[in-house]
């Protein structure tokens, strides 16, 4: 009996305002498991450290500085059981310790970063992802309690992003971040892409999915024919005229080159940009010149990716 081959699809695509596509690789539980024991692991050390204080402060003050410390010990635990979390995924932009090392992300549903309401609502949540608590004797003296974390399982395996109870809540999911390499800021000094970047306004701001494209496309484009460069910009170029009040006819590839100069490149010689992190909560975050180069930045599957090469493409 003939058996159809199916693979088990991790892959979400997500369309952006700006009409532009980006795939993202979902985490699932095994992926998340190593990043949690990591995280669990390091707030076990952190607790450690905080007892020892408390130790030298009740040997160092006696039964007052025993009661002051235990009283900054409880503190310390509430925040960190509560908190850790979220108070990382906040400023790192959807990353703990743990999630950083093994190379996955929270981002919104959306596609875009997520705030930091976002952040401490699925990590309150997980008060309720991690039932139901069972409880073990080691021996007649000594009971042992535990989580299965089956409801937070189960929510996992019953959509395809991967979305614990957590997760649903907070509008979010976790991705796995692929790395590549991306050269520095590239000064384009065609007399047309010049002209055009005159004519967007300087106080234009590329959303961060929008300055991922645009990287991406300048990046690649000298790889392709000049027609296919105009039929693979046009899509994103037509949107972007109408918003700057351009004219038609403009060249699409130039288009998007003088975007990408206006979004990383100022006004002042040297003064650039680095388009870091599609994650990033904004698209501008400055850097120093002398920093360009060849440097690697952290992006999911690039939107051009699926792009043909320059010998399998026709004008």
């Amino acid at each position: 009996m003939a058996h159809g081959n199916h693979q088990l699809d991790t892959s979400i695509e997500i369309v952006t305002p700006e009409n532009v596509s980006f795939r993202y690789h979902v985490a699932g539980p095994f992926r998340r498991l190593p990043a949690f024991l990591i995280d669990l692991a390091l707030q076990a050390v952190l607790l450690m450290i905080a007892a020892m204080g408390v130790q030298f402060m009740s040997v160092a003050f006696g039964l007052s500085g025993f009661f002051l410390g235990m009283g900054g010990f409880l503190i310390f635990w509430f925040v960190l059981s509560w908190f850790y979390g979220g108070l990382f995924e906040t400023y790192w932009n959807g990353q703990t310790p743990g999630k950083r090392l093994m190379r996955i992300r929270v981002i919104g549903t959306d596609g875009q970063p997520i705030n930091g309401l976002q952040a401490v609502l699925r990590n309150l949540l997980r008060a309720i992802d991690c039932q139901p608590m069972y409880m073990f004797s080691l021996n007649r003296q000594l009971i042992m309690a535990g989580f299965l974390y089956q409801f937070g399982l189960f929510s996992t395996l019953m959509n395809n992003r991967f979305q614990r109870l957590g997760d649903l809540a907070a509008g979010t999911m976790v991705i796995v971040e692929e790395r590549q390499w991306f050269q520095g800021i590239i000064q384009i000094d065609e007399p047309d892409v010049i002209r055009l970047v005159q004519q967007i306004p300087p106080s234009f701001q590329a959303s961060p999915s929008l300055a991922r494209a645009l990287a991406a496309y300048v990046q690649r484009r000298l790889a392709f024919p000049a027609m296919r460069r105009i039929e693979v910009a046009r899509h994103l170029a037509e949107p972007l005229a109408r918003r700057f009040g351009l004219p038609e006819g403009i060249n699409p590839d130039h288009l998007l080159c003088a975007a990408y100069q206006r979004a990383f490149i100022t006004d002042t010689p040297g003064d650039v940009v680095e388009p870091v992190s599609p994650f990033a909560k904004t698209a501008s975050l400055a850097i120093d010149a002398a920093s360009a180069g060849r440097m690697p930045v952290e992006v999911g599957e690039s939107p051009f990716a699926a792009l043909p090469t320059s010998e399998g493409s026709r004008p």
